[in-house]
């Protein structure tokens, strides 16, 4: 089976059973047969073999990026513009995805990137309070609810053939915290790579943007200069 069929069968399971904490919602765009067409034709395009890669975890999606399209950090204008895969979704920007396309257009495109790194999230799912986007880890009782959807969702993912020599994080705060706790428990991992997560950096660090994308380039760089 294809690393692109892994992830789509991936996809099609989840669903998360936990006692989920008064107004919270689980936001599951692979439920809707639209988004998980266009994940079956982005995951197709650029994870049709059997290689292994680089895992990177960010936080869970959002409304206006992975929320909508199924693909972390993807909003609909760089999964049409950029990954040519066109798409009838509003094409409203999303920051975090302005920033990370931007990246990968300074590390080779999409093609090359994605055949060395698979993105998903601490929690594949996300959620939403007062029709507003919510980290994981911005509930207490979210954050402890998921444990179990979370570890099994990073077995399952494993088993896709990536690395565990290393694994990127983005998000120097909590996100990283809560990755080391579990990671200290379950020894996924030999070493996190922590990146400054592309939201802050696009909202509080824009003139720096440059900056951040070649801290980006350096980081990502050590495991596929090892690869080639």
């Amino acid at each position: 089976m294809t690393f692109s069929k892994k992830i789509l069968s991936f996809f099609k399971s989840l669903h998360l059973h936990a006692d989920l904490p008064p107004g919270v919602e689980v936001l599951n765009p692979f439920k809707d047969k639209t988004t998980f067409n266009l994940c079956d034709n982005f995951y197709s395009k650029y994870y049709n073999d059997s290689n292994s890669r680089y895992l990177i975890l960010g936080i869970n999606p959002g409304r206006f990026g992975g929320g909508i399209t199924g693909i972390p950090f993807t909003d609909p204008i760089r999964l049409q513009t950029i990954c040519g895969i066109e798409n009838n979704f509003q094409k409203k920007q999303e920051l975090s995805s302005v920033f990370v396309y931007e990246m990968i257009h300074a590390f080779g495109g999409p093609e090359f990137f994605y055949n060395n790194f698979y993105i998903s999230s601490i929690s594949p799912l996300g959620f939403t309070k007062d029709n507003k986007n919510l980290n994981y880890y911005d509930d207490r009782k979210l954050e402890n609810s998921i444990k179990d959807f979370v570890i099994e969702c990073l077995k399952q993912q494993l088993r896709f053939g990536l690395k565990t020599d290393i694994v990127f994080c983005f998000g120097e705060g909590k996100n990283l915290a809560y990755l080391t706790r579990l990671n200290n428990e379950m020894k996924f991992f030999d070493k996190i790579v922590a990146l400054p997560h592309p939201r802050f950096i696009m909202q509080y660090k824009l003139k720096k943007k440059d900056e951040y994308i070649d801290q980006y380039l350096r980081e990502l760089s050590v495991v596929t200069s090892n690869r080639l």
